[in-house]
């Protein structure tokens, strides 16, 4: 290799680490694969350093894009060193970092909760963990169609697997139910994706925004028709009304470790819907310009009604988190049809906060699961010979001085995350959504579209508040005799973690919301992602010496 190939490679190094949180749980999972069941330990510490790798890359990645170190905060990794569109391209930007770091903390909390039970069950949990991290993080950072789609069936196939971990007859119901739904939304995209580049000749990304702004007529219409299929695969995802109804079950049904993934791989299709959106139809697109807008709006608005209703109408705490995460969804998608990019940066900043707050109140339910009182224990005692799970005993050791004291402090910790109240970084969300609302900066006032959503989020706030206390009184005021449940600090540092971390998000939510406001400004120009991605060099090959002999 010549000298100035070794120059350009030494320059550009730190792009090759765009694809580190991909490739290292691919060679972990990999790696993982042929072991037995009697690795356990070994298991664990190999996924615990893989995660701990994503955390650092990410973290990296932040750096490079919010540093200047990236021309325009974008870097771009072509695969194969094939030029766009020809070719694969990746890209990180502020957006799709911050997403990988909150990744890898929900994995790494997710992880450390399975250190002494639900990681030693299943043979190959920790390389279904592996290849999920994998799709996911491709999910991020791809942007070609085809490759989302790659990424997303990785992705999905994974949690195929670990939704039935530790499995019974309600987790195999609930599997059934969602590998059905989940099918079905990647024929869906198959359908869209075919249908977009038979009317523009292309899957990338930025390529597409730039050639949709030239569509008309017949090609238009066949366009938004291929990106309204493929919006509802990922609406699907996302749980908009009525395409949620699956998730409250599963998300009662999988185990703590999974079901904090689920919640993740829910804003992936929200996250998906933010990105293509203002890349395909912002405006500068055109006859295109704004497609879909409402229908996200007003379908936002449906799901919010639809959690809210449903958290008030059940009593079961994994159900509870369920509809959480849909109201959650549905402001996030009511936000993006919204079309204020003010708006998109508070939206941002609650993503992150309302996804660690009910990751949170996941992981605590199974410790809240274990208290109980004579006439429960009786209850489990009786149903026990109908019941068939694959799950170890709870682990002996020296448990967690004050259990209950613990549990009921957590559990208003959560109640105040997911309400949206203050002190935590709920309210800090809330509020910056409302300041938004009420300060359009566009002289026009606010339009009614704006006092509704405003309503309504007030409205799912009371409505989780009402619903939480509920449980809460019955499950620690009312629960007379009730015995406090063996805690062991592999369980309980998990949920402290992501405690800490909205209590940081509060703190610092200046410079979290000075982030998210550059990271919003990025996504709202897509002329910029056009000539980063379709401009970016490949590396030169080996030039031949003529003196040589």
């Amino acid at each position: 290799m010549n000298d100035a190939v070794f120059d350009v490679l030494s320059l550009d190094w730190r792009q090759h680490l765009i694809m580190a949180p991909i490739l290292l749980p691919l060679l972990v999972g990999a790696a993982l694969a042929p072991l037995t069941q009697g690795w356990h330990r070994l298991k664990f510490w190999l996924s615990y350093a893989s995660v701990l790798g994503m955390l650092a890359t990410s973290l990296f990645l932040i750096r490079m894009t919010d540093g200047g170190h990236w021309q325009d905060g974008m870097g771009v990794y072509l695969a194969a060193n094939w030029s766009a569109p020809f070719g694969i391209a990746l890209l990180a930007d502020r957006l799709s970092s911050i997403m990988l770091l909150l990744c890898a903390v929900l994995a790494l909390a997710a992880l450390h909760f399975t250190r002494l039970r639900w990681g030693r069950i299943g043979v190959h949990f920790h390389t279904l963990f592996q290849f999920l991290l994998m799709g996911i993080n491709g999910a991020f950072l791809t942007h070609d169609l085809f490759n989302l789609f790659v990424f997303f069936e990785v992705m999905l196939a994974a949690s195929y697997g670990l939704v039935l971990h530790g499995y019974n007859a309600e987790r195999i119901r609930a599997s059934m139910q969602y590998i059905a739904i989940n099918l079905a939304a990647a024929l869906l995209f198959l359908i869209g994706t075919a249908l977009i580049y038979a009317t523009t000749g292309t899957l990338n990304m930025a390529d597409l925004s730039a050639r949709v702004a030239v569509l008309t007529g017949e090609e238009l219409s066949l366009f938004k028709v291929g990106a309204a299929v493929l919006a509802l695969a990922f609406l699907t995802k996302g749980a908009m009304w009525p395409l949620g109804f699956w998730l409250p079950t599963t998300y009662a049904a999988a185990s703590p470790p999974v079901a904090v993934m689920l919640v993740l791989m829910t804003k992936v299709g929200a996250y998906i819907v933010l990105r293509l959106w203002l890349l395909m139809f912002s405006d500068y697109s055109g006859a295109a310009a704004g497609f879909g807008q409402d229908a996200l709006l007003y379908g936002g608005m449906l799901t919010i009604v639809f959690g809210a209703a449903g958290m008030l109408s059940t009593d079961t705490a994994g159900r509870m988190a369920g509809y959480a995460a849909i109201v959650s969804s549905g402001t996030l998608l009511a936000v993006i049809g919204y079309g204020q990019p003010s708006l998109v940066t508070a939206g941002l900043y609650y993503l992150i906060g309302s996804t660690v707050g009910v990751a949170a109140f996941l992981l605590l339910i199974e410790l809240i699961d274990r208290i109980r009182t004579p006439r429960s224990a009786m209850l489990a005692l009786t149903m026990e010979a109908y019941a068939v799970e694959d799950a170890p005993a709870e682990p002996v050791g020296r448990g967690v001085p004050a259990a209950m004291a613990f549990l009921s402090l957590a559990f208003a910790a959560c109640a105040l995350m997911i309400a949206g109240l203050p002190p935590l970084s709920g309210f800090v969300a809330k509020f910056g959504m409302f300041h938004a609302l009420l300060n359009p900066g566009d002289g026009n006032g606010i339009p009614a579209s704006g006092w509704t959503l405003m309503a309504l989020i007030v409205l799912s706030g009371l409505i989780a508040v009402i619903s939480m206390m509920r449980f809460g009184v019955r499950t620690f005021w009312a629960n007379a005799g009730a015995e406090p449940p063996k805690l062991h600090r592999s369980e309980v540092a998990p949920v402290l973690f992501l405690l800490g971390l909205s209590v940081v998000m509060t703190v610092h939510a200046n410079a979290l919301f000075g982030y998210l406001a550059r990271a919003s400004d990025d996504i709202h120009r897509p002329g910029t992602y056009v000539q980063r991605v379709l401009g970016a060099p490949t590396v030169p090959g080996p030039v031949s010496n003529p003196e040589a002999p």
